[in-house]
This record gives C-alpha cells, structure tokens and sequence, in this order.
C-alpha cells in the first residue's frame, strides 16, 4: 500500500474514526489489527518474519525477567545465610544467565537480517576472496524478498531486549503488545526507531480525542504529503538524470544537481516523518522526532545528532557505550597512555567506537562498499575533527574569532552542508553504478556555461509539458522549507499558521491539497517509493 496514495488515505482515516468510537481497551488491539494489515497488505507473507521476531523478543525477554526475580528474590529469602562474596557469586551468575539469554536472542533476531539484507553481499565478497585461489564459486542466485522494515523493527527488538537485562524497563507480560511496538505501522518502513519505555506509554495510555490534536495533526500530514510528492517526487526524475549521465552536462548543472539531491532526501524522508508524527498526533499518540532543522548544523556530529535522531540515539545507547565501557577498549587506552600520551589514549578511547557505530551506518543502510565508505568518510570527518579539536580552538584564538559570531556560524553551517553533500552525493552515484569521485570532478573542473534553460535543468523523457512547471513548483517548495525552518528557531511552525485567520488557514490547505493533486499525483508517478524505505 504506497503511503501517497488514495486507499492509504482512506485506511488512516477509516482507522481514525473507528478509533475514537471504539472503548478504551479496544483501541491498541485496533491498531495491532491496522498494522498487521498494513504489513501483510505491503509485505504479504513476509509478516511471518515480523511474528517471529516479536515472538523470540518476547520469550528472552520474559526469561530474563524471570531469571531477575527469581535471583533477587532468593537473595531476598536467605538474606541473612549469605556473606558478601556469596551473594556476589550469585549476582554474577545471574548476569551471566541473563546475558547467555540475550546473546542467543540478538543473534536470532540478527540472522532474519543477514539472511535477507546480506546474502549476497556477503557471498559475493566470499567470492571474491576465494577467487583468488580457486576457480570455485558459491552461486549467488537465489532471490530472497526482504521483509518490509526489516532493518527498523530489528533494531526496536534488540533495543527491547536490551533495556530488560539493563532493568531500564520490565518485559511486557502480553505478547500482543510486544508484537504491536515491533509492528506498529507508522514506523515500520522509516522509523522513527522507538524504545519500549516511550512507545509502550504512549500506545497503551487512554487515548483522547480533541480539535487541536487533530488540527495540529492534519496540518502536519498536508505538509508532509506537500514535502514528498510535490517537492521530493518533482525533483526525483531531475536529479536521476543528472547523477546518471552527469558526464553530458556542466559543472554547474552537476552542481544544482547535488545540491536539489539533498532538497529531495530531506524533503522526501522528512515528509514521510511528518505524515505519520502528524497522523499519530490525531491519534493522540506521540511518536519521538527524527528532525531537528539538520541542515542548520555547525559541524557533521551536530547534524547526525539533528539528521535520523533516533537512530543515532539507538546507536549511542546500544553500540557507542557497551564499546566504549568495555574492558578491553579501556585496557587498550590505558595501553597507549605511556607512549601516546593522556590525550590521545582519551581520544582512542572514544574513536574505536565511533569507527564501529559508523561501521554499522554504512552497512545498516546498504549492503554495499559505497556506504560502507560513506560510513568511514563521517566517521573520518567526525574523528579528524575530535583529535584537532585544541588546533581549532588556537586558531581561533589568535584569528579573534568569536564563536557567536553572525559570519562564523554562517561559515559552519555552510561548511558542515558543503561536506554533507560531497558524502552524500558521492554515496548515491556510486550506489547508482556510477563512479561518485568522477561526478565530483565534473563538478569542479567543468567551466562551461549552460547555452539555455534546457541545458541548466534538463528535461526528462515521459513527463510532458508539465515537467518544467512542475519543477518550478519543487524549487518553490524548497524555498519554503528553508523560510519554515529559519522561523521554527524559535517555534514550531504551526503555532505561526494557526494565528493566521481561519479562512485564511482554510484557503491556504486547499490550496495545498489542489497543488497535491493537480501536480503531487502526477510526479509521483515517476518517483516510487520513500528513499529511505530501501534502507
């Protein structure tokens, strides 16, 4: 069920009234019904694979719960029989128990993964090493469908089972409800990536409905359907013919090129962010942000903490700090402090988690070297800045150069954008079967001026007339994102459009729905899918 379309539109809808009829205790069971639809409807029989993770999930995660209880409740009863180092004893075994439970299931939930999103990366690199030495091959044939968000609620279940052993939350004693948080169908094909303890609160809370939420929410939904289909959906076909035959046009075409790439991913994932925070918040359910104005950063870690901001907190809670506290990654820092020194066995202390957390972003967003590259490249950028850090601080020093400064703040969001987009870009041709760094080039060392319009913004075969009015429309819409995102420094945006008059407010939202329509509908039809559903 494409998200843009009609019958999803009824089904929220459908969903929403019915909703809202329903008593209380009927209403998380409706949306576990809407969601398991909504699963087996876009992903058909793949939702066995759904069932089962949520089905392991709940197992370890009631075994490690129940191994808790039993140990504190049997140090609890012989209390006073027990010495420390006894009760020490018992402690530890208990952990190990409930660690033994953990790995197995991680690694359970882990396999559905690799399986499906790994396969043949993996025997095609297996391929290459042994091709080296032999002439034999293993047949990389087989054609596995990849089970709809798969990389998403993968990650939701580890974090799950994580937080039980920590004691952060107590296993879910229902398994409808485990299955619900891992299925929920607004964050199953892009996130946002929810932990338990938020998600469950706001899922199984009493649900009420009122004006403002569903105001509030509607507004959000149109500006996210805008930002997807007339925005993202118009620059799809333009940018794809740019970053295909890139070698055919100028540099500053190529240029436009990379740079309106980046209007269409923001636009495009942060719209489907938006459609669903939107529609949940009709639901009177809050789901946690993805976004926070990410192109205003001043430096690659401030944008990553402002870009995708649930995966990045997942990957801090649940990879960052179990490397970074871990024995040996604290042995090997104070291994480096003698010959090193202090400060850069602190600094290697926090790099070779880094290095893993952006290992897993390359390869969590694509089984491929480019974003396996892509991955390392921020993570280069990120630790290069970490380690020059005192450099930096010297020469702004002695430059006088104060850091609320109006031009320095300008210099670094652009900056931080400019090495963005040359991450981003490069990724994205090489993914394509281009070679990223020649685009680059082309970029940078073609001068030629464009002789006419047509050669600035190249038209693209099968949209007709309508491809350049469309396209205007698009660079409009990115206009507007940029002014959107400059007055929410200080407050939402909504909170400025609902002090416009209501006639107002209602001419501008029809307006917008006969813009989706007339022009969204219709470059949608070239775009496909979300871009980040693929991850």
């Amino acid at each position: 069920m494409s998200i843009t379309s009609l019958g999803f539109i009824i089904f929220l809808f459908t969903l929403l009234a019915v909703f809202f009829v329903l008593p209380q205790k009927c209403r998380w069971p409706l949306l576990l019904v809407a969601s398991l639809f909504f699963y087996i409807y876009g992903g058909g029989i793949t939702v066995i694979y759904v069932v089962a993770t949520s089905i392991l999930t709940y197992i370890a995660t009631r075994f490690i719960q129940k191994t808790s209880e039993k140990n504190k409740a049997y140090l609890k009863e012989h209390k006073a029989e027990l010495d420390r180092e006894q009760k020490k004893a018992i402690k530890q075994k208990s952990k190990k128990q409930k660690r033994a439970i953990l790995i197995v299931a991680i690694i359970g939930v882990l396999a559905f993964l690799i399986v499906f999103k790994y396969s043949h990366f993996l025997i095609e690199q297996a391929n290459r090493v042994i091709g080296l030495f032999s002439t034999f091959v293993f047949k990389n044939e087989f054609s596995l469908v990849i089970p709809l968000g798969i990389s998403y609620y993968t990650l939701m279940a580890i974090g799950y089972m994580a937080d039980v052993y920590w004691g952060k939350v107590k296993a879910e004693k229902n398994y409808l409800k485990v299955l619900l948080f891992i299925s929920f169908f607004p964050q199953i094909t892009q996130g946002p990536i929810s932990d338990y303890g938020q998600l469950s609160g706001e899922l199984f809370k009493e649900h009420h409905f009122s004006y403002e939420h569903f105001s509030r929410g509607f507004q959000r939904m149109l500006w996210g359907f805008f930002k997807k289909m007339v925005i993202a959906d118009a620059l799809s076909p333009y940018v794809t013919q740019i970053t295909g035959h890139f070698e055919q046009y100028s540099g500053i075409t190529c240029i436009i090129g990379a740079l309106l790439y980046m209007a269409q991913l923001y636009a495009d994932f942060s719209g489907y962010m938006d459609i669903m925070c939107g529609f949940c918040e009709m639901l009177d359910i809050k789901l946690a942000e993805n976004f926070n104005r990410p192109y205003f950063s001043k430096s690659i870690s401030e944008l990553w903490r402002r870009w995708h901001i649930t995966l990045g907190a997942w990957l801090r809670t649940y990879v960052y700090y179990p490397i970074a506290m871990a024995k040996w990654n604290q042995n090997l820092s104070q291994k480096c402090k003698k010959p090193l020194g202090e400060y850069a066995s602190g600094k290697i202390a926090a790099t070779v988690p880094l290095l893993f957390v952006w290992f897993v972003i390359g390869i969590w967003h694509d089984a491929s070297w480019a974003y396996i590259g892509w991955g390392f490249g921020n993570a280069f950028v990120i630790i290069l800045s970490e380690w020059l850090e005192p450099v930096y601080t010297g020469v702004k020093k002695k430059l006088h150069i104060r850091e609320t400064a109006f031009l320095y703040r300008a210099f670094q969001v652009a900056r931080t954008f400019l090495v963005f987009t040359l991450l981003e870009i490069v990724a994205a041709v090489f993914a394509a079967g281009n070679n990223g760094f020649s685009y680059i080039k082309r970029a940078v060392t073609n001068y030629s001026l464009p002789h006419s319009l047509e050669e600035l913004f190249p038209s693209v075969e099968g949209l007709g007339g309508q491809f350049l009015i469309m396209l205007l429309l698009a660079l409009s819409g990115v206009g507007l994102m940029f002014i959107f995102s400059l007055l929410q420094r200080k407050k939402p945006i909504r909170d400025y459009f609902n002090k416009i008059p209501m006639l107002v407010r209602i001419i501008i939202m029809a307006a917008a729905v006969i813009l989706i329509i007339i022009f969204g509908v219709q470059a949608s039809w070239g775009a496909g899918a979300f871009m980040y559903a693929n991850f």
